[in-house]
């Protein structure tokens, strides 16, 4: 197949999360069909509701920075389906990306025709056997995988970790994970294997006492994490300056990434890095120091040029814990500022809730859709107070430019989704 090719016919075994078969014996059959490429390296794994993706980004940056050769996989994608698969911070070729989802694809066919599989492999189990098919070919040192939805039967947890972290675990996907924060909390704890360091950022009593249940039935070592400190101060681009002790040693960085929530997720990162350097890998303080203030992790808080000059803060926001952090990140740094907010969301997200939380932030309020079968129709969001409608992302923008002040502020939110249009349209 060419790349186009593959990406069709991916696209085509369905939405990644409507189309979704949680377990994992698929993802074994298809991993040993094609040689068991996920047992070539060691990797870290990362699961949570909220910060997994910041904190896989902000590892894989040191780990890089250290000299290491990396392997990082996340998900979705904003763009192209190349940017989950990553190696040394950079997304798999095309072409290669073309040649590998071949290989998967005839596997998957293979387990069919044979009777040991019902049905092909989901989008989600194709796409992360061929991240790990790349990242046995490139020999990567280390790979760091984000788990891509709930954790004890997501296609990722076949890895061998060498740490396991659970950020902020909160509601979302309940109809793939569960009502309750407890309940979700399991899923996430599944990723714990036993005798395998875990760190556990803090948490809801609900969530800690299953995550921390599941560790002791695994006899896994936890390293919790306690209070976050405050930042020491903040850049003019509303980024931070913070103290972070790594070994022992204490020091001073900013972070690349914005928000108060980025120092939990800094701290996860500074103990996954302290587990390696007892294990015996070579990660010293300038490279943690490098890593971090060089992390990029695009759609988070993400500030950038936007349209007729005004700014534009691009940030998912696809569930209450995500709305939460970026309504406290606006009233921390956006006070006065005169705000115009960009939202889309999922229609099986707690549209009510996200919206009703960011909505108070807001002088004017535009509602475009997604493109994407899962996407919620603009005029079936109800706030009560005036709205406008943009019939498209790029509308949208347009629409948000001129009705923004010079110094106002546009805001994208809902859903990385719509975080991934805006950075293409605008780019």
């Amino acid at each position: 197949m060419q790349f186009f090719e593959s990406v069709e016919y991916l696209y085509a075994l369905g939405n990644e999360v409507l189309a979704m078969k949680l377990g994992l014996e698929t993802i074994r059959l298809l991993s040993s069909e094609l040689g068991n490429p996920h047992e070539a390296f060691p990797a870290i794994h990362i699961a949570g509701t909220n910060g997994k993706g910041s904190t896989a980004a902000m590892t894989e940056a040191i780990l890089r920075a250290s000299g290491y050769r990396t392997g990082l996989y996340t998900s979705p994608h904003l763009i192209s389906i190349t940017e989950r698969i990553r190696v040394g911070g950079e997304p798999i070729p095309t072409h290669e990306f073309a040649r590998l989802a071949t290989q998967v694809r005839e596997a998957g066919e293979r387990l069919v025709g044979q009777g040991l599989l019902p049905a092909l492999p989901t989008f989600f189990e194709q796409v992360t056997a061929i991240a790990f098919l790349w990242y046995a070919e490139q020999k990567v040192d280390l790979a760091v995988l984000e788990v891509g939805m709930g954790g004890r039967l997501d296609a990722t947890n076949i890895c061998r970790p060498l740490v396991t972290a659970i950020t902020l675990v909160g509601l979302d996907h309940q109809q793939y994970l569960g009502e309750t924060v407890a309940e979700i909390a399991g899923e996430k704890a599944g990723i714990i294997k036993p005798g395998i360091p875990v760190i556990v950022a803090p948490q809801e009593e609900a969530a800690r006492v299953v995550i921390l249940a599941r560790a002791k039935e695994c006899q896994a070592p936890v390293t919790e994490l306690g209070v976050i400190a405050s930042p020491l101060s903040h850049t003019h681009d509303l980024r931070q300056w913070v103290e972070l002790s790594a070994n022992g040693v204490s020091f001073d960085a900013c972070l690349g990434l914005r928000g108060r929530h980025q120092l939990v997720n800094a701290r996860t990162t500074i103990s996954i890095i302290d587990h390696l350097v007892a294990m015996g890998w070579r990660i010293d303080k300038e490279s943690i120091i490098s890593g971090l203030e060089n992390c990029f992790w695009p759609g988070r808080l993400d500030l950038r040029p936007g349209p007729a000059g005004r700014p534009l803060l691009i940030d998912g926001a696809h569930n209450e814990a995500g709305a939460e952090v970026l309504a406290a990140f606006l009233r921390e740094h956006c006070a006065g500022r005169s705000l115009t907010l960009i939202f889309g969301a999922m229609r099986d997200k707690n549209v009510a809730r996200i919206a009703g939380i960011l909505s108070p932030l807001f002088e004017r309020i535009i509602l475009t859709r997604i493109d994407s079968p899962r996407a919620l129709d603009p005029g079936e969001v109800r706030l009560e107070r005036e709205t406008m409608i943009g019939a498209s992302v790029i509308e949208s923008l347009e629409i948000a430019g001129q009705v923004t002040p010079p110094n106002g502020l546009i805001v994208v939110a809902g859903s990385l989704y719509l975080a991934g249009e805006v950075i293409a349209a605008s780019s």
